[in-house]
């Protein structure tokens, strides 16, 4: 409750809804150190306090091996590919990390363009493409469902999607080609299913993932199954 009080007018009192949002659910996860890379801006770092890893911001000087090998995993914000052109210049650093036993996680590009240089991603030929799932509440079909990432240390279920808000997956891998494995599919009303809202690929003993599912606005509008996945994908990996 909130009170206005002046001179001039009756006080007044009255109620408001609190935006805190309480998740109920139970939620595990494996506390690990990792790596972000800030790029357009969201609220992922906080998410993965939350779940009780140790976080630590990195910078270009940052990105070298010596470093990132402590890293369980290095997680790169929205759109950062697209606004630091020393993440294409660091790229064999960032591949000898996975192939090391890291885990490189890439949120969603917006296209694939620094500039006007083509950025490099990962240690596989990537490229997004427009695609995109706009309805929150469009269908998820599984396609990979015994894979650990569906399974540790939370099991992923349909229902990790309900209530997501404003949308489900921006800018896709389209197509899913081997070596990347597909999670789900799927589409909105009268467009084609489509595969690439999260893949991932391993390369030597670790694993590079992307990631276009909407999590950076369904984590701060607590989700349940944001926190999930989020949790699973930092589980993946080879490093301590």
């Amino acid at each position: 409750m909130k009170s206005i009080h002046y001179d001039h007018i009756p006080a007044i009192n009255y109620l408001y809804k609190d935006q805190i949002q309480l998740i109920d659910e139970t939620i595990f996860s494996t506390p690990k150190k990792v790596g972000y890379i800030v790029g357009a801006g969201d609220k992922v770092p906080e998410a993965l306090l939350q779940l009780g890893h140790t976080v630590d911001i990195l910078q270009e000087s940052d990105i070298v091996l010596s470093k990132l090998s402590q890293y369980a995993a290095v997680v790169v914000g929205i759109r950062a590919y697209n606004i630091h052109e020393w993440l294409t210049n660091k790229n064999d650093v960032l591949n000898q990390y996975i192939e090391n036993g890291g885990h490189l996680i890439v949120q969603y590009l917006k296209n694939n363009l620094v500039g006007n240089k083509r950025v490099k991603v990962g240690p596989y030929d990537f490229s997004v493409s427009g695609v995109r799932v706009t309805e929150e509440n469009a269908p998820v079909e599984f396609l990979n469902s015994k894979h650990p990432i569906m399974n540790y240390p939370n099991l992923i279920s349909e229902k990790d999607f309900d209530n997501w808000v404003q949308e489900r997956s921006t800018y896709q891998m389209e197509p899913v080609k081997a070596p990347y494995e597909a999670f789900f599919q799927m589409k909105d009303s009268n467009d084609a299913p489509t595969k690439g809202s999260l893949v991932t690929a391993s390369y030597g003993k670790g694993y590079f993932t992307y990631v276009s599912l909407v999590l950076f606005r369904q984590l701060p509008a607590g989700v349940p199954g944001s926190y999930k996945l989020l949790a699973n994908l930092i589980a993946a990996t080879a490093n301590k």
